[in-house]
Formats: C-alpha cells, structure tokens, sequence
C-alpha cells in the first residue's frame, strides 16, 4: 500500500522544515484531531527518510508532533486480517522502515509531548534518542495488551534493551501510563523540558549527536536489578515469575500475556531477527484471535460512549456541588476537580469534610511524588474544591449530587433543601445504588430535573456511570449529566429507573447464587476460584467484602429482592443480612467472608465462621464448572430481562454496564456478546439443564428463548 493508492498525499501527514543541518518532521495528520498510524503514513515514512538520508545538507532528523498530542497510537480500523497471513507483509514492511530509522548514520530525535501509546512509542524506540516535555498531558504507554495484542512495532525487543527486562515487562504486561520523569528514570527518555522548549531543545541534541558530542549516559544498577536484567540465570528467574504471575491473573484467558513474554525471551536469547520474526507471527495470530476482536470492540464501544446522543440540548457543567464528604463523595470530588470542575462539598461534620479533602489531597500528592504534578498544578487542583456547612452560593451550581445515607425520607427532604436555594434550572442527582428515583422524584416541585447518577466505589478506578432516567426527567438534564460524566473520565450508560436499576439488578441474582451454594455446604474460596477462572477479576464474596457487607445488605432488602423473590422458584439467601446483624463489614472492620491480618488488612483465607449464618453443614467440593453455570447463568437471564423490559435500550448498554460496572468477563465483550458467541440455543439449552436439577428459576427468559428459536443474535 502507498500513500498515492489511498489518495492521500505526503502533507496530509507531515510538514517538513529544514534548517541548519537539522530537518524537522511535524507530524500533523490533517483534518484529524490526533495522529495515528496506518498503512499509507508506514510508506510514507519510507519515503520521506529515504530522501532524508540522500539529502546532504541534512545532518540530523527531529521527529515532533504539530498536534496536542504525539501519536495516538495505530488506526485500528486500517489494520485488519481476515486470515494467517493477510498482514504478515505489514508487520515486516513496518519493521523494515524502523530498522531503517535505527541504522541511520544521520542520528533521529524523537521529541515528544502529550500522549505517545503503541506505535507513539516504538517509532521513538528506534530513534537515536528521545526527549519529552514536562507537561502534565505528556504520557507513554504500550497498551495493546488491553486490546488482547502484543507490541507489534518492534517494541518486544527495543524496549527491554533500553530499560532492561524487568521494567520492559512491566510497561507491556500492563499497558500503563508513564510519565514524563519515571520516563527519564527507567531510561525511556533521555532528557526532559519545558513544552515551550521541546523543539529547540530536540534540535540542540539532535546536531550534538550529529557532531558526536553526545552519548548516552550509561545507567547505574544495582546488583540485583544488574542480575535479573543482565545475566542469564536472572533473566531466566524473571521470566519463571512472570509466567507464575501471569498465570494467576488471568487464568489463561488473555492469550496476549504470555505470548509478550515469549516474544521477549526469543529476542534476548536468539537475537534480534528471531525475536523480530516471533512478533509479526504472533501479533498476527492474536489479531485473528476472538478474545483481541472483543476488546477491540470494546475499546470502539468506549469510544463511540465518548459521544453525547443530547449534544445538542446539554448544558457545560462548571460546577457541581457534593452534599456528603463520605468516601463516595470524595472519590466524585476527585474525577471532577481532575478534569476542571470545581467543588462545593457540602456536609453537617467539618470533620467529614475535612477527612474527604485529606483523602483528595492524598491522591494529589501521589502524582506530585511521581512528579505528574507541580507543586503548582496541585495548589490550582486542591483549590477548585471549597468544604461549607451550609448551602452558601448554591445559586452558582449547575448540578447537585447527593452521596447521603440510603433513606428515602432524608434524600426526599434534602431535595426540597436544595431547590429552595439553588437556580431552577439546577438538576439534582442521586448517587443512590437501589432506591426509586421515581418515588424521590415526588418531593420535587421540579421533577423533570431529578436524575440518578449512580458511580461505582471506588470512584476514581471505576470507568462505569450509570445514569437513571425517569419517566419525567428531561433530555436536556440526561445530555447535561452525560456530558459531566465524560469529563469526569466516565464510561456511560443511561438506564431506565426501576429496581436495581441495571448493574445492581443483573448482580443480585448472581449474589444471591453463589450464596445459596454456600448454604448447600459450598466453601467461599471454591466459589471465588471458580468464577475467576471463567474470567471474573474476583469472585463473588471477594467482591461483598471489598464493597462492603453493609452495602450488600442495603441491596439484598431493597426492591429489586422485593421483585425477585416473586418468581417461581426463587429462595433468597439471608447468611449476608444475618452477618450484616453480627457486626460483619468486609475489609471495612477486617470481618467477612474472609479473614484479614489485623495489621495490614490483607486479605488471608476464607472465614471459617461465615458458615454458622449459612446452614452451617460441613462443607463439601462442588464441581467448578457447575459453580461457574449456575452463577453466570443468573447474570445472563437477568440482562435479558432488562433488555426485554427496557431497563437498558440496546445489548450495547448491557455489555458496557455489566464489564465496566461489574468486571463481568472483558474478554468475551459483555452478557449479549457472550450469548451471540456461545449462541442462544446453547445457553438456553444449559438453562434448561439447570432448571432440571435446580428448579423454575433457571428458567429461560422469553427473549433468548425466542432468539434461540430464530437462531439469531443479540448484536446484528
């Protein structure tokens, strides 16, 4: 493929400026907001360093961005294979252009500001040297493990000579972020500088190289890192480990994971051409592989969930008041004054006030350590968020979100608090988890403003919004509060009000199964172990000790167990609500279904005394994988239902609450994409098998039985 084939020309891509030996490359695809790689910018690339090297007035090469940020990374949607083969020849024309780069005799400068993920990374890699700015946006990262692929751009085998092994895993078994001056200390970049300066600075080392009046500074080790990363026992011991760890976090799930391993041990023990060779074969397998297609897909849905469907009738939110500085309250308060919004935390303890601005400020000072942060941009940060007793300038606020205690009499009165002192055109959110937004409603003299706004704890690591609707909320409140939720880094959905809402609702029932197997002599840790080998980041009782048993009793009470245990044959287990009575919380007091060290707080093994509160029979081994059915089958049917109910207005909602809100398998893309690949009849047949052992409530819900009958998917 070549840039004239695709109509695309050469300054589409990249401006070219010469100057005093130097020629600048400004990467700046036009008519796009973001730079990002595809086939016809790999060929030109070629191009345009062939002639670069023929060039003699050309000394040295700058590589720079004319957008806001470096590259994004690769267009997902140019690189495509339909069969074994179909984009080897990409992968090693990349190589090839690369290689290219690294063995120039006029040295390359990569100046970097903003965000460089994937090839924004591995382009840098085979340049002479890299430099970045030190602005808070500037972050590197190889996150293709998220979108289940390898570092395709020969970034298995550059970066761990150049940080040494066990920091290069680190970087690709994750896919974080780094900053700019982790960057410098782990040696991904050289030098780091003002963003006004980047350029210059760029220029200045790229004619130093040129000259031979620089090198680079050979990184001290200590024996033990110079050991693991350097020798050929330590290097072994890394790798053993890491093959251990991987294992036990993903379960052999995420294929991507190993095999990055693999390529990397083939380079350092092979040489460079075999590890080059073991990337382009793998990184394609993995491309035709399910599990990279659906977090592909995820990764397009979060994109698309980027875009406001009420635009065009949302208001700017600047302005957000908190009433409840709890721990709810405070994580909102974080994800908002990070993405410039400013706070009026509102609550009756000044000591609650001032415990939720240490929390903040807690996280704040984190980033200044990693030096993200100034001392500076954290004094303007902290300083959007202002603790009052009262309901002073109220009047300013655009949206108000309460974080109280679940009682439906308090909510209802501080909703006529709040709209005697606030403009009428404020909206009121609940962050509530389970009770009726549309009875809350009644005490509004403005119905049409009341919305939930329902966030998941802990606040700032959580992706999902879940924003609840009633029959009388206005569309330009729900484009409003959707727009706020973006900013707040937010992956949305907009569900209709009812009981459990969507996310509580489909989790309930899977709850309340893994109970019921406690009940019939199941042990904790085997139901746990075997939801997260099918894929769960953790296991349910896992999931009520970190939330806290408090909350799952607030859940297991509420209207949606009210609906439930309406249906025919359904039993709801009450061990939670009796252990909730004696005093258990989970990791909250150290006490639930596990024991934790009275120290540390780690979590140590399953609590042996949880079993008085669940029939107390001797405890006995059930079969994994009938745990993982009768669990995953309850979520299933409950999605579906709320699809047939319209809960949520398509499949796409449910996948994205269920993954983001509940860590609900990533690799098989959600409930609906999970029934679309295993297929309807196939899991209406396990329903049905259940039903026969275990009762009416595996019964099949009428939707997937007749998608069943059709033969037809959830997804078109």
């Amino acid at each position: 493929m070549s840039t004239e084939n695709t109509g695309i020309s050469r300054e589409d891509f990249v401006r070219i400026e010469k100057k005093d030996g130097v020629a600048t490359l400004w990467l700046d695809r036009k008519g796009e907001k973001m730079n990002v790689v595809n086939p016809g910018l790999i060929n030109m690339m070629a191009g345009v360093f062939e002639e670069l090297e023929n060039d003699n007035e050309v000394k040295a090469v700058v590589l720079i961005s004319g957008k806001k940020d470096f590259i994004a990374g690769a267009d997902i949607n140019a690189f495509k294979a339909e069969k074994e083969g179909d984009f080897q020849p990409i992968s090693r024309k990349g190589h090839e252009i690369l290689a290219r780069i690294a063995a120039s005799k006029k040295p390359v400068v990569a100046a970097i500001h903003g965000t460089a993920y994937g090839l924004g990374v591995e382009l840098p890699l085979a340049c002479h040297a890299r430099i970045c700015s030190d602005h808070k946006s500037t972050k590197l990262a190889l996150p293709e493990v998220k979108l289940g692929l390898l570092p395709g751009g020969g970034g298995t085998q550059r970066l761990p000579k150049l940080v040494g092994l066990q920091a290069s895993l680190d970087m690709m078994l994750t896919g974080k972020n780094i900053f700019a001056f982790p960057a410098k200390r782990m040696g991904l970049v050289d030098d780091v500088v003002n963003k006004n300066k980047l350029h210059q600075s760029a220029v200045a080392l790229a004619k130093r190289i040129a000259e031979g009046k620089w090198t680079r500074p050979k990184r001290k080790k200590k024996f033990v890192q110079w050991f693991l990363d350097d020798t050929g026992i330590g290097r072994n011991i890394v790798f053993s480990q890491a093959r251990k760890t991987v294992a036990r976090m993903t379960q052999g799930n995420y294929p991507a994971v190993p095999e990055i391993i693999n390529c990397v041990e083939i380079g350092l023990k092979k040489g460079n051409k075999a590890g080059y060779e073991a990337e382009v074969i793998k990184f394609e397998k993995l491309m035709l592989g399910q599990v990279s297609k659906e977090l592909i897909n995820i990764f397009h849905v979060m994109t698309d969930k980027k875009k406001n469907p009420w635009a065009e009738v949302s208001k700017k939110t600047n302005t957000i008041a908190l009433l409840g500085a709890g721990f709810m309250g405070a994580g909102i308060a974080e994800v908002s004054i990070f993405n410039d919004m400013d706070i009026f935390m509102k609550d009756i303890s000044q000591d609650m006030i001032t415990d939720a601005r240490k929390l903040i400020w807690k996280s704040i000072s984190t980033k200044m350590k990693r030096r993200i942060y100034s001392k500076a941009d954290a004094q303007e940060v902290m300083g959007r968020v202002r603790g009052q007793l009262d309901y002073a300038d109220f009047d300013k606020v655009d949206i108000v979100i309460e974080a109280v205690p679940e009682k439906m009499d308090l909510k209802k009165a501080i909703i006529k608090e709040v709209e005697g002192v606030a403009r009428p055109d404020t909206i009121f959110a609940t962050n509530t988890s389970a009770l009726s937004i549309t009875e809350m409603s009644k005490a509004a003299a403005r119905p049409e403003n009341v919305i939930g706004m329902h966030y998941f704890s802990p606040v700032p690591k959580m992706p999902l919004l879940e924003i609840i609707r009633t029959d009388k909320t206005a569309d330009w409140v729900i484009g409003t509060c959707y727009e706020a939720g973006v900013r707040q880094g937010k992956t949305v959905i907009v569900v209709k009000d009812g009981p459990g809402f969507y996310a509580n609702r489909i989790l309930a029932p899977y709850l309340n199964e893994a109970m019921l197997m406690l009940e019939e002599g199941a042990e904790v840790a085997d139901v746990d172990r075997a939801m997260t080998k099918a894929g769960y980041p953790v296991g349910p009782f896992k999931v009520m000790d970190e939330v806290g048993l408090d909350v799952g009793a607030h859940v297991m009470t509420g209207d949606m167990i009210d609906v439930v245990k309406e249906r025919e044959g359904v039993k709801v287990a009450t061990g939670l609500l009796d252990m909730f009575k004696a005093g258990y919380l989970g990791r909250k007091n150290k006490k639930g279904y596990y024991l934790y060290h009275p120290k540390t707080g780690k979590r140590l093994k399953g609590n042996p005394d949880v079993y008085q509160y669940f029939g107390g029979k001797p405890r006995t081994k059930f079969d994994p994988t009938e745990i993982q059915q009768r669990c995953l089958m309850q979520m299933l049917n409950e999605a579906v239902m709320c699809l047939e109910e319209g809960i949520i207005a398509a499949p796409v909602d449910g996948d994205v609450g269920a993954v983001f809100g509940l860590g609900f398998p990533p690799f098989t893309g959600g409930p609906f994409r999970y029934i679309d690949a295993v297929g309807a009849k196939a899991v209406v047949d396990i329903m049905e098998g259940l039903m026969g052992k275990f009762g009416p409530k595996f019964r099949p819900a009428k939707m997937l039985k007749e998608k069943a009958e059709k033969g037809e998917r959830f997804h078109g």
